[in-house]
């Protein structure tokens, strides 16, 4: 995937708790559903999640997780064999299923190969994109993880660590995520934002995944339903910082963000060229 144009990564939580759209899409018609409207709308990926991350949400078991994957990548893979899709999981044993048995493009990690010992030798030895995210702890106790001696250096130290260790092992399709919600406060996850260009140091595609957080509808004193408009906005400020992929419920809305940045882009380069 050239990333020299950002790209959209579609949201499809086919979890009953996830913060904004669970229990939306939890059988195969509105599972097809959702796809038909992610695709139909530009999204280049596709990320399919069966664990709610949010914090306290409900722990399910390896079996659980599988079962609600199995029957939404069987229908997704029938209709749509080209598509990239990407699985939101942090076990191994998962990630190698589906990737063997339903050809998913990309594991989306939200531990990083924490909460799962044999993740990176597994990605090591299945070689497809791997997303690696920052995350202290785990979603049930992650908000009580929130002390950083420096919150921008802390999390490039910590995902450097984690590439290292992948190219060691022979995995060289790396995406770094930085975590924005998991296990920072509001004012951190602004920093976080203000300096996201920092993490290019890891010569990695950045994803940023602000859709519709807390982050937004704590600052506005609205709710997730509402905050649509907010996360436009966090977006664009994202695409000016080096965001590579967004991570987004709502995909047309985010192809016309990256259109006028790209846009902007272009006419700015025109200018400096016109006037030097």
């Amino acid at each position: 995937m050239n990333f020299s144009d950002p790209k959209i990564m579609g949201i499809l939580n086919i979890t009953p708790d996830s913060f904004y759209d669970g229990g939306r899409y939890t059988d195969k018609k509105s599972i097809l559903s959702k796809t038909q409207i992610l695709v139909s709308e530009g999204a280049e990926i596709v990320d399919i999640g069966a664990y709610s991350s949010r914090p306290g949400a409900e722990h399910i078991s390896e079996k659980k997780e599988l079962q609600r994957l199995t029957m939404a990548l069987e229908i997704i893979r029938k209709k749509y064999p080209a598509l990239i899709l990407s699985v939101d999981t942090f076990r191994s044993l998962i990630a190698q299923k589906v990737v063997k048995e339903y050809d998913v493009n990309i594991i989306n990690d939200i531990s990083g190969g924490m909460l799962d010992k044999k993740m990176h030798d597994t990605m090591a030895k299945l070689q497809v994109p791997y997303i690696i995210m920052h995350m202290p702890g785990t979603p049930k106790n992650m908000q009580s993880k929130t002390i950083y001696k420096d919150i921008i250096q802390d999390i490039i130290d910590f995902l450097g660590i984690q590439v290292a260790s992948l190219k060691r092992k022979g995995l060289n399709d790396i995406i770094i995520d930085p975590g924005f919600g998991f296990g920072k406060t509001i004012e951190q996850n602004y920093q976080l934002l203000a300096q996201l260009d920092a993490f290019k140091i890891l010569e990695c595609p950045v994803l940023a995944g602000i859709s519709r957080k807390s982050m937004i509808y704590r600052v506005l004193h609205n709710t997730t339903e509402d905050s649509l408009t907010g996360t436009v906005a966090l977006n664009m400020f994202a695409l000016t910082k080096g965001a590579d992929i967004l991570r987004v419920h709502d995909v047309k809305e985010a192809k016309q963000t990256v259109q006028l940045f790209l846009k902007t882009e272009e006419e700015g380069k025109k200018y400096l060229n016109l006037h030097k």
